[in-house]
């Protein structure tokens, strides 16, 4: 008998070590090498030759100075605006007892920019609160120009609003009520008690928030490209000096890799904000004490916040639909019938399809083989080790500095202005998430499964297709969706890798501002927004299935 568990022990070692070779094999292709090709570009001259000089002209003109301190000042305090906007909506949903349906519909709503790519807000904010712009006509008044510091403030605050929201709920729901009555009885004040027993425990969770917030607005190229103006941040900077008028890919690779210090330093911090993390030894989730002021204010704060982060996005449903806006108002679909009559245009959107659909496939599989050797095999300590590491790299490189890695390293191979390499980009952009998903359900369960299994003759491979898949597939099925969502909504990394066969919608998009087609960008972007509302409509329909 032992021989036999021996024999299945080593079947399984076998093929898990497959597994681990062909995940190591491919981020060693797609991160090791173009990250090492990126320092050797960012350290070499045309002729070759080893030199700081690139280093020097960087620093010398200034402009990576100025652009490096716009970029941490507006990151920073959009960040910390968004965390506290959040945290209010992230209260009303979990700390009041407003009706069910209420707070579904702020959930939504408070998620709902996540399907519209970055690059659209700008012109959205433009058209929305611009002189002539949809909300000014209505308001009667423009409140401040929307081009450069204060646009890129509204504008990072929308994008990064989904995140923080989600991080703070989620950890909202796991508070005990308990220790908000206890306070009360104990004679605390409301606004005691509300510190000792909301704001102490969520005190790591907020910060988590504005650090990833950071991340977002620093790292961040759509909203810049759009509405940033001659308020120059590092990734227009960045932009510019690889792909502008006068390209330079060795003073481009020094400032990417300049880009990289506040992702590091960004990650570090988020492991260790994690000690910080609360846990309760047994959680009550008692119902909220009943007090309509309460839920009268909150409900009211996180409506009006709700209303101005999603009324830029109204004039993206808005004007599409009208003859010229704003001077001739005439309903019409003209536009539209445009836009399908261009076969450049539709060929942007089957392309967004195509690879947002390979990045979901390839990508569910990739995080399932990477989250099966670390989580269900304790023979390949080492294995796991490094695909955790693997994990944290592709989390901290921001997508602008992995689209110009590939750039770099693929431009003279079969690769280079494919589908195939936008797949591979996105499959390592994308990684972390998905795989921290998948290893967490993993990890939950049982694994005498296996044992079993192997005892009753099932091989590795079929009790990983019989038993561990049916028992993740609801997690699968997330991970395609974030997977085909962010897919179709990225632009960082692929603005550097989509060549003119192979624009995708978002890079097309920055190519039309240029143009001032800005009723082609609103139906692009319309397109994206159906699309993604589909996916999850799908998603919501199989998981209320199974």
């Amino acid at each position: 008998m032992t021989k036999i568990k021996d024999m299945f022990k080593e079947i399984r070692n076998k093929q898990m070590r497959a597994a681990f070779y062909v995940v190591l094999l491919f981020f060693f292709i797609f991160i090791f090498i173009p990250g090492i090709v990126l320092f050797k570009n960012a350290f070499t001259l045309n002729s070759g030759a080893f030199s700081f000089n690139n280093v020097a002209s960087v620093f010398a003109g200034g402009k990576l100075r100025t652009a490096f301190a716009h970029s941490v000042n507006v990151s920073l305090l959009s960040a910390l605006i968004t965390t506290v906007l959040a945290f209010v909506l992230a209260y009303t949903v979990n700390f009041t007892n407003i009706p069910i349906w209420t707070k579904k519909t702020l959930r939504t709503l408070a998620v709902f920019p996540m399907l519209i790519p970055t690059i659209t807000y700008g012109f959205a904010i433009i058209y929305s609160f611009g002189k002539n712009g949809l909300l000014t006509k209505l308001i009667g008044k423009q409140f401040f120009d929307f081009y450069g510091f204060k646009g890129l403030i509204f504008g990072y605050v929308i994008y990064t609003f989904p995140i923080s929201f989600t991080l703070l709920t989620n950890t909202m729901a796991y508070i005990d009520r308990r220790y908000i009555v206890v306070c009360r009885l104990m004679g605390d004040s409301r606004l005691r008690s509300f510190f000792t027993a909301v704001i102490q425990p969520l005190l790591g969770t907020i910060a988590v928030s504005v650090v990833q917030s950071f991340f977002l607005a620093f790292t961040d190229f759509g909203i810049p490209a759009s509405i940033g103006g001659r308020y120059t941040v590092v990734a227009g900077l960045l932009y510019n000096t690889m792909l502008g008028s006068l390209p330079d890919f060795h003073q481009g690779s020094v400032i990417a890799l300049c880009m990289l210090f506040p992702s590091i330093v960004s990650i570090l911090l988020l492991n260790y904000l994690q000690k910080f993390n609360v846990r309760y030894n047994k959680i009550a989730i008692n119902d909220n004490q009943p007090d309509i002021f309460r839920d009268i204010l909150w409900t009211l704060v996180s409506v009006v916040i709700c209303v101005l982060i999603l009324s830029s996005f109204v004039v993206v449903f808005v004007a599409p639909f009208v003859a010229e806006w704003p001077y001739n108002n005439t309903f019409t679909l003209n536009h539209f019938v445009s836009v399908f009559n261009d076969k450049s245009l539709v060929r942007v959107f089957k392309n967004s399809l195509v690879m947002s659909f390979f990045t979901a496939v390839f990508g569910t599989i990739l995080v399932y083989a990477s989250a099966l050797v670390s989580a269900r095999n304790k023979g390949l300590i080492h294995g796991t080790k490094i695909i955790e590491a693997i994990a944290q790299v592709s989390n901290t490189i921001p997508g602008m500095v992995l689209g110009i890695s590939f750039l770099l390293a693929f431009r003279k191979t079969p690769l280079h202005n494919t589908l195939a390499i936008l797949v591979c980009c996105n499959l390592v952009h994308f990684f972390a998430t998905p795989y921290l998903m998948m290893k967490a359900s993993l990890d939950k369960m049982n694994i005498s499964w296996e044992t079993t299994a192997r005892i009753l003759g099932d091989n590795w491979i079929k009790t990983v297709a019989r038993i561990i898949t049916p028992n993740v597939m609801r997690t699968h099925l997330e991970i395609f969706c974030y997977l085909f969502i962010n897919g179709m909504v990225t632009v960082s990394a692929v603005v550097f890798l989509a060549g003119a066969r192979t624009m995708v919608i978002t890079t097309k998009i920055q190519e039309l501002q240029h143009f001032a087609k800005f009723n082609e960008i609103f139906i692009l972007s319309l397109l994206i927004l159906a699309v993604n509302l589909v996916i999850k409509s799908v998603k919501g329909i199989v998981n209320r299935k199974q």
